[in-house]
């Protein structure tokens, strides 16, 4: 008899961070409802769907200072014009930013 393996979690989201938080506080409504569109779908996935969703975009971030005790940041599409930055700890996804500006999210160019 095969051992049935343990399904892989769903990503859960962190969205705490006080960066986070005022970003989201700014958006327009419009905007806000992009954002929680994206955050619903992200919750129906598992990591390895989230890596492999290419309307995700999910990008390592080399052009920005890891902060201490976080492995690497990573960037992800929410719109055409907006993306989101966070890191993965555990099954969570702990979002630290929104940022409307697509080319603001990797730091200056």
């Amino acid at each position: 008899m095969a051992r049935s393996a343990k399904p892989e979690p769903l990503v859960a989201l962190d969205l705490n961070s006080p960066i986070f938080q005022s970003a989201w506080d700014n958006l327009e409504l419009v905007a806000q409802e992009k954002v929680f569109a994206t955050f619903e779908k992200i919750t129906q996935l598992t990591w390895n769907q989230v890596y492999r969703d290419k309307g995700l975009k999910w990008e390592k971030i080399h052009s920005i200072p890891v902060p201490k005790g976080i492995e690497a940041l990573y960037s992800f599409r929410i719109s055409k014009s907006m993306r989101g930055i966070g890191f993965r700890e555990d099954h969570y996804l702990r979002v630290l930013l929104i940022q409307p500006d697509h080319d603001a999210t990797y730091g200056k160019k």
